[in-house]
């Protein structure tokens, strides 16, 4: 886990409920899932595998140990799984270097969020070489705190990531808004007892308690997000 600026308090400036937003990166304020998937597919094609498309719906949102280790047993490359975790690194890296699209709406609420200074944290499977180099983009100050997948020993779909950024901000975190894009980071924040906002990016998600669904964080704003808290009471 890494600090970025200072932790705020536990609460926002208007004593809300809602004691801190923590936001997955990869889908959710990047456009950056299929760039993992067509990285995938380039790598596996230089071993000489063609990957099915169906098993993009199972290794997206997941941790890379997951994803590259189901891909070399479901294909039967000849490559280790440490060796392939360099290729997919590299590989991604390279392609948001040229470019790294935002999501639709993900900068002005990261600006909302800072601006009414409400504590949030980058909550990522991606390891701390790519949450660095994506943090350009996004803009380091808009979080107290950073976590990437590396940095725990076990990842989405655990809770533990959402339950260590929930305790460097000092937040309960059945207080914590988590907006995430896959059904393993929904788990994840789900059970680590946090109020979710899914944005479905390549599979779809269902409505559930304690966790609502839409189109685009378009849609999501500080309102929208303290009003979730407040339908707990």
């Amino acid at each position: 886990m890494t600090t970025t600026v200072p932790a705020l308090g536990t609460r926002t400036a208007d004593g809300s409920a809602l004691q801190a937003v923590l936001l997955d990166m990869d889908g959710t304020l990047v456009d950056t899932e299929g760039f993992w998937w067509d990285v995938e597919v380039e790598v596996f094609a230089a071993l000489g595998h063609t990957l099915d498309d169906s098993w993009r719906h199972v290794v997206v949102g997941g941790p890379m140990s997951r994803s590259a280790g189901f891909l070399i047993e479901a294909t039967g490359a000849d490559i280790t799984l440490a060796e392939l975790t360099v290729l997919l690194n590299q590989g991604f890296e390279d392609r948001i270097d040229r470019a790294l699209p935002m999501m639709p709406g993900a900068a002005r609420l990261l600006a909302e969020l800072a601006a009414h200074e409400v504590p949030t944290a980058l909550v990522s499977a991606s390891h701390r070489r790519i949450i660095d180099r994506v943090l350009a983009t996004l803009g380091p100050e808009h979080f107290a705190l950073t976590v990437a997948g590396d940095e725990v020993p076990r990842t989405k779909p655990h809770p533990d990531p959402y339950l260590l950024a929930a305790a460097g901000l000092g937040a309960d975190p059945a207080r914590c808004a988590v907006i995430e894009d896959t059904a393993t980071g929904v788990a994840a924040a789900e059970a680590a007892g946090c109020r979710v906002v899914a944005v479905p990016s390549v599979a779809p998600i269902a409505p559930a308690a304690r966790r609502t669904v839409v189109t685009s964080l378009e849609e999501v704003d500080l309102p929208f997000l303290r009003g979730l808290m407040t339908e707990m009471r």
